[in-house]
């Protein structure tokens, strides 16, 4: 279990004692908080990483694939002004994510022996070479 930043390099460890070949960084805040430490193990352990979070690629990650963020402050901000202005929150719709962004990391890819798809850089918002 991860309580603290210390305790990323024993679950990476154990990650690769298990036989994992890859890690999935879920989204918390904590994580967040930590990805350059996450991001490095990872490349220390040669274990390709993915997230939701671009910033974990653009601090040495492989991929990410997740809502554009600033689209959704900007969302939440209307949502913010329409209760400001007397709109009741449990009437307000429920809204998703509209757009999601793909970016990879070609130095990570080369750094752990990996090719990507043109296929796959083709539909890429953000490439890292």
């Amino acid at each position: 279990m991860v309580r603290e930043p210390a305790d990323l390099a024993e679950a990476f460890a154990a990650m690769q004692r298990n036989g994992a070949n890859a890690v999935i960084i879920l989204s918390d805040a904590m994580f967040y908080a930590w990805r350059r430490q996450i991001v490095a193990l990872a490349a220390e352990r040669r274990l390709p990483a993915m997230s939701e979070a671009r910033e974990y690629v653009e601090d040495g990650g492989l991929i990410s694939y997740g809502p554009n963020i600033p689209e959704l402050i900007r969302r939440s901000a209307a949502l913010v002004d329409k209760i400001l202005k007397g709109a009741k929150p449990a009437e307000l719709p429920i809204e998703q994510p509209k757009r999601f962004e793909l970016a990879i990391n070609l130095k990570a890819a080369k750094t752990l022996g990996l090719t990507i798809p043109p296929s796959l850089l083709a539909r890429a918002d953000q490439v890292i070479e």
